[in-house]
This record gives C-alpha cells, structure tokens and sequence, in this order.
C-alpha cells in the first residue's frame, strides 16, 4: 500500500491542459535548487583561484581550464543528456547528475595535482551539471505556457542566491578550515540534488472530449459509411453490367436489406475500430509515460492538431536558419558567462581594492542577477513584441558594460559595472535557454530535443572563454584583457540574435508560398473527373428497367 501511494505521490501527472501551476510549482523549486548547484557553484570557483595558484605553483590559464572543462563537459554532453532524459526520464537521469556533482566536488579536496582537479571538476562535475540542468529546465518548460519566463527567470535566481551566499561565506570559511575542507562542505551541500531530483514528476497532457469533437467524430462515422454505400451500389452497377453482358440469370444485385445490414455491421465495425484505437493509444501513452503529450482517438479528427513525440535527438533542427543565428548567440554569448566572474576579484584587487572588499564585488553581481531576472520574466509577459528583440537589446547592454570594465579604476566604479552587469547578465541568463520554446526560435514541441544541440554549440566557446581570458592576462599581466574579449563575443553573439527574425520571417514566408502552390496544385487536380462512369447496362434491358422502376440503383 506504501508504494502504491508513494507511486501516485511521485508518478505522471495528468492534465486536460497545459496546468500554469500545479506539481510545476514543486519543480520549479528543483530547479532553483539545481541552479544553485549548478551554475551558482560553478561561477563561485573564483575565489579559490588564488588558492589553487598557490597551492599547484600554477598559472592563471592553466587553472582557469578547471572551470573551461567542466563548462566544456556540462554543455558538450548535452546531447547526451537529451537522449537519456528522453529514453529512461528526467527522475533518473537528475538523480545521478547530483550523485556525480557531489563526487567530483568532494574528490577534488583530495588532489595532488591541477591536473587530477582536471578530472575530478572538469570531467565529473562537469558531467553531473549537465545531467541535472538540461533535464530540469526542460520539464519545468511543460508545467508553464503563459507563465513560463516569469516562472523559469524566478527558479533560475537560485544562481544568483548562490553566488551571494558563496562568495564571502566562503571566503571567511577557508581562511579557518582551508579551501580543501570547503570543498568537502560544498560537495555534501550538492548531494541534495537527489532528493529535489525525485520531485521531477513527468506530466501528460490528455485533452478532455468535447462536444464538437463528438460531432465530428459522428460525421466522419457518416462520411465513412456514405463511402461504403456509394462503393456497394458502384459494385452493384458493375455486377449488373457483368450478369447482363454474359446473359447470366443471376444479375447480381444485391437487395436494400441486405445493403442494410451490410452497413448496420459497416457502422459496428468502425464504432469498434474506434474503441480499439482509443485502447492503442493509452497503452501507447502508459509505455511512455514521459511524453508530455498523450493524444485520445478524438483528437486525430479536432480542431488541435497532433503534437509530434519527441524524437531522441533531433539534428534536423540544424536546417532551420533561425536555430542556427540563435546557436551562433548562445555560442559566443558564453564567451561572457563565465570569465568576468572568474577575474573580478582579481581585477578589483589590481585595481587597489582591499581583499576582503573584493570579494563583495561577486555579491552585488549576484543580487543584481537576482532582480533582472525577476524583471525579464515580467517584461516578457506583457511585452507585444518579439521577445527575442528585448533579450537583443539586454545582449547590447552587457557588450557595453563588459567594456566599461576596463576604464573604470576606483572601487564605486567597479561596484557599479558590477551592478549592471549582473542585472544584464541575469535578463540573458535567465531566458537564453527557455528562449527556445517560443515560436520565433523552434517552439515548445521541438524544445525537448534541440536544447541539447543548443547547447552542445555553446560547449566549445565555453571550453575557450576563461582560457583565453588567462592566456590575455598572462601575456598582458592585465585582468582587463579578459573583459576584452568577453566584450568581443557579446558583440558577435548580438549581431547573431538580431538576423533571427529576419530569417525566420523569410523561412515562413518560403513555406507560405509552397503551400499555396499545392493548394492550387491540388486544386487543379480536384477539377478533374476522378473516373469516367461507363454505364454498360443495356437501354431496353428488363434489368434496366427494373433498376429504373424501382430506384434502387443510386448514382
């Protein structure tokens, strides 16, 4: 009995709609969670940059490829992700993404070596991240249709939470039990990923029948048996034909009783066939109870037309122009995601703000993330526009504001970029991925499948951007040089966003003209006869006349 209701506790949810709320509520605090463990911990690592230079007599670029390989690995393998999420659940999937993010971050405060960081962090962790964002993120999408960016921006603030717990929390911490210890309590912290991962319950849409789909059930029962008449008096006709030619006594016709009964048992077929498919169906519902969509008989003749399942990975998007120009963004865009994070401290330091200020700086980044991404989930709800249009604009902003960076020398100068960029980087942050659902991009139905492409595009510039940044900064022994080239991928990836809409528009406007030119196609072909009815029964035949006589014969 326990597990029957710890089944129903934890099993799909059921809903006639897309439900704005209900069990999503529950996974959206997951993901606040996972955000947490994820992105939050992951941007956080910068305040023990330092440390490890010291403890590994390392460089800059040789230990920023501790954060390039786990980004690497968390946006690389998002393919992988998809295709697991697809074939066993989100449940499981996420359940062993926070097993792993907690074994890579506890083995790594037992490293000899950058080098074995590298596997533990970059490699293990890296694969746990993915493990548990793609799969959260991407069923909180189908438990939300017109709350979904205010919902999704909300839940995706546990980032920002993070980072300013993190940053002076730890900082105070390491300097009483070391930064190898931190990692151990860092590590048993993402452990909790598990139990928020169980709360991942799959939804099913099954639409209610309504009326108006009961009678168009019942017309095409109507048109199906109109077809099985119209067929049994064509046979009859050529019956008559064929006795009369070969002189035969029996003519073949076949009496309006027996026609009758003919279609009494035409109509109990089809209402059976009915009932068979709808049983097909909700087996094929039960067999893969993680569809967000299951479709009723009825619904193959509504109004609503039939979402495609989801297939297990879907490269077919890399046809579509628009997905492309949006993958390029995302690709250079991460080039900004992680390195300003990485080299604030250090650059605030460089600048002659006292250590323990500058680790404050992670904090006004992070509260500032916290209300643009509260305001770009309202935005959007209320904006008439395109919405890729505002998160073009909010990508300007964050170019400029990268190189300010470099020009600003006192401390209050430096809180301010850090304001704003935090604010922008939480409008992008927030909506880059949720993005993908809204018909300017590929839409709800194909988001399950293209998020792991997208993001697997964005791997390499993530495996690049902090490397790059230390290689400038040892080279320039100038932390500014990082926030140059993060401004120079920003301003690729806004370029990249702004040609969407204009190769979407012309995607939609080359289908509009091949549908119109089947249309007319099909058209042209309905004017003509669909075959040339012969009469081949004799004018004076007795049989003829019979037929005439007695009407039943029905041309």
């Amino acid at each position: 009995m326990r597990g029957s209701n710890f089944q129903g506790f934890l099993g799909p949810k059921v809903y006639p709609e897309v439900p704005e709320g209900g069990w999503g509520w529950a996974v959206a605090v997951s993901f606040f969670m996972v955000e947490i463990c994820t992105y939050g911990t992951l941007k956080s690592l910068g305040i023990f940059l330092q440390d490890l230079m010291e403890e590994f007599k390392e460089s800059n670029s040789r230990v920023s490829w501790v954060i390039s390989i786990c980004v690497f690995i968390f946006t690389f393998t998002a393919p992988l992700s998809t295709v697991l999420s697809n074939r066993f659940g989100h449940r499981p999937v996420v359940v062993m993404g926070g097993f792993l993010i907690s074994l890579g971050t506890i083995t790594s405060a037992f490293t000899n070596s950058i080098n074995e960081m590298y596997i533990t962090i970059g490699i293990v962790s890296g694969l746990g991240y993915c493990l548990c964002f793609l799969p959260t993120v991407t069923i909180l999408a189908q438990y939300f249709s017109n709350l979904r960016a205010l919902v999704t921006s909300v839940a995706s603030s546990g980032e920002s939470f993070a980072i300013f717990a993190f940053a002076p929390a730890f900082m105070k911490l390491k300097e009483h039990i070391g930064w190898r210890y931190c990692f151990i309590v860092l590590g048993i912290f993402q452990s909790s990923i598990i139990g928020f991962g169980l709360l991942l319950c799959p939804i099913i849409i099954q639409p209610e029948l309504e009326k108006d789909d009961t009678e168009v059930v019942e017309s095409l029962s109507l048109k199906h048996l109109q077809d099985v008449y119209e067929l049994e008096n064509e046979q009859t006709r050529i019956s008559i034909s064929s006795g009369v030619s070969q002189g035969s006594e029996d003519s073949g016709v076949t009496s309006l009783c027996a026609s009758n009964v003919d279609l009494g048992s035409a109509g109990a077929e089809i209402k059976a066939e009915w009932e068979l498919q709808d049983k097909e169906d909700q087996k094929l519902s039960l067999s893969n109870p993680y569809s967000p969509f299951k479709v009723d008989a009825e619904s193959k003749v509504s109004d609503v037309p039939e979402p495609p399942r989801s297939k297990l990975l879907d490269f077919s998007v890399l046809k579509d122009g628009a997905f492309i120009c949006y993958s390029l963004f995302g690709l250079f865009a991460t080039l900004g995601f992680f390195a300003p994070q990485l080299y604030i401290i250090e650059l605030s330091k460089s600048h002659g703000v006292e250590p323990t200020m500058a680790s404050y700086m992670l904090s006004v980044m992070a509260v500032a993330e916290i209300f643009g991404r509260l305001s770009i989930g309202v935005l959007l709800n209320k904006v008439a526009c395109r919405k890729t249009l505002v998160l073009l604009w909010c990508v300007v902003f964050l170019c400029l504001v990268l190189v300010a960076f470099t020009i600003v020398w006192d401390f209050w100068g430096l809180v301010i970029c850090c304001a704003v960029y935090g604010y922008f980087l939480g409008t992008v942050g927030s909506t880059h991925i949720p993005m993908l659902a809204e018909e300017d991009v590929v839409g709800i139905h194909k988001m399950a499948s293209s998020v792991g492409v997208y993001v697997f595009i964005q791997s390499f510039a993530g495996l690049a951007g902090p490397p790059l940044g230390g290689v400038l900064v040892d080279i320039t022994d100038n932390y500014g040089a990082a926030f140059y080239s993060c401004a120079v991928g920003m301003g690729l990836s806004a370029i990249c966003l702004a040609l969407v809409a204009p190769v979407k528009s012309g995607m939609c406007q080359i289908q509009k003209g091949e549908l119109v030119q089947e249309e007319e196609k099909t058209s042209q072909d309905n004017d003509q006869p669909d075959f040339l009815e012969v009469d081949l029964a004799v004018e004076d035949s007795p049989i003829k006349k019979t037929m005439d006589e007695d009407n039943i014969c029905v041309v």
